[in-house]
């Protein structure tokens, strides 16, 4: 999974995106990246899609392609496919969307693990739901993860029922961060509750239903359990070896830019676990982190890895998390809606403050008010 070029897709007019180990997504709302990171999970996963959605008794019929497209983005979709849609994946063209689809594949397994934006609505009573419990609007991708996490819940821990902490998923720093920005001290539990196994939370003595819980700690879960499946030691009947590739949308939503950090370093971990991953974002965290990346990496001064980690742990205490870190490659695209309302994708890896194009130098836009604060109040101090 090397490269993806997409055009007249949605709202996307041009894509161009070379993946690095690490690959960044910046852009506003409604600028395709979502429609352009579930079309890559399409494009590696589709066997094992089809043969799923075939198991929930889905029609997908090769000669109507928007049984596929309707069942996959979800009920109405279809129409992101256009006549002039052009696909090309690692070289191969794939713009006709029947091409995706084959008859009796079967054993075959995802290789693109999919943390989606959305994915507070698997758990929104407290317990993951299963494929078949969502209605025919729902993409896929939220689907099939949270019926991932159904099985990581029922199954995943080997008859364990603490979901935080647990101190094998968790390296001592980020699980440190995690309950100092988001837990408090807290430990959650699964118990049952008429006859269904939830999450609660125990904490300063109360023991809190999962609709009592603050809003970052109920978008955090479903991260988190989303990092169990991906990480730690093996679990019966969840292979986190068959993915090479992870998509995670959003990482950041509801959390302190302290629990964002944690995330980061969590992701950096399954990139140096060898897994490519791809991050779409509105945080200015992550390029924090790639700005300072791609400075020392070009800097020829030694113990360049530990400088990194003093990003997040200013005692450096994680010594040789980041080791070979620098021999990765980080990538960043903008998706920037055009005065004409279509997006095209924009290579803007150097995060170069001093570029030219404010798409390069902004970092995507996602820094523009602190630029502009910054010159508002220098320009009031000189005077």
């Amino acid at each position: 999974m090397d490269k993806l070029k997409v055009e007249n897709f949605g709202p996307i007019e041009k894509a161009d995106v070379t993946f690095g180990d690490l690959t960044f997504l910046v852009g506003a709302q409604a600028s395709g990246k979502s429609l352009f990171l579930e079309l890559l999970k399409l494009l590696v996963d589709k066997d094992a899609i089809v043969e799923t959605l075939r198991k929930y008794n889905y029609i997908i019929n090769k000669n109507n392609a928007s049984y596929l497209l309707d069942a996959f983005f979800g009920n109405g979709m279809a129409g992101v496919w256009r006549k002039d849609t052009k696909i090309n994946f690692d070289g191969v063209d794939a713009s006709f969307v029947t091409s995706l689809m084959k008859r009796n594949v079967e054993g075959t397994e995802e290789k693109l693990f999919y943390i989606p934006a959305q994915r507070i609505f698997s758990i929104s009573d407290g317990r993951p739901k299963a494929f078949s419990e969502f209605d025919p609007t729902t993409p896929y991708v939220l689907r099939q993860f949270s019926d991932i996490l159904r099985v990581f819940m029922s199954i995943g821990l080997g008859g364990n029922t603490t979901l935080f902490p647990i101190k094998t998923r968790l390296k001592n720093l980020q699980r440190k961060s995690f309950d100092c920005s988001i837990f408090h001290g807290g430990k959650v539990v699964m118990e049952n509750e008429n006859g269904q196994r939830k999450m609660r939370m125990q904490v300063a003595g109360m023991d809190m239903p999962f609709m009592a819980w603050s809003a970052g700690q109920k978008e955090f879960m479903p991260l988190l359990m989303g990092f169990y499946c991906v990480s730690g030691p093996p679990m019966h009947l969840l292979n986190k070896d068959q993915y090479e590739y992870i998509v995670i949308e959003e990482p950041e939503m509801g959390l302190h830019p302290q629990a964002i950090m944690a995330v980061l370093l969590e992701i950096l971990e399954l990139v140096q676990m060898g897994k490519k991953v791809i991050v779409s974002t509105h945080s200015t965290v992550p390029l924090e982190f790639v700005w300072a990346f791609n400075i020392l990496k070009e800097s020829k001064r030694k113990n360049k890895e530990a400088g990194l980690l003093k990003l997040f742990d200013e005692n450096a205490k994680g010594k040789g998390m980041l080791d070979g870190i620098f021999e990765k490659t980080i990538k960043t695209y903008a998706f920037e809606r055009k005065e004409h309302g279509q997006v095209v994708s924009i290579d803007i890896s150097s995060l170069d403050a001093m570029d030219e194009q404010s798409i390069v130098s902004e970092w995507g836009g996602l820094s523009s008010f602190a630029s502009r604060a910054t010159n508002l109040v220098s320009n009031y101090c000189n005077e």
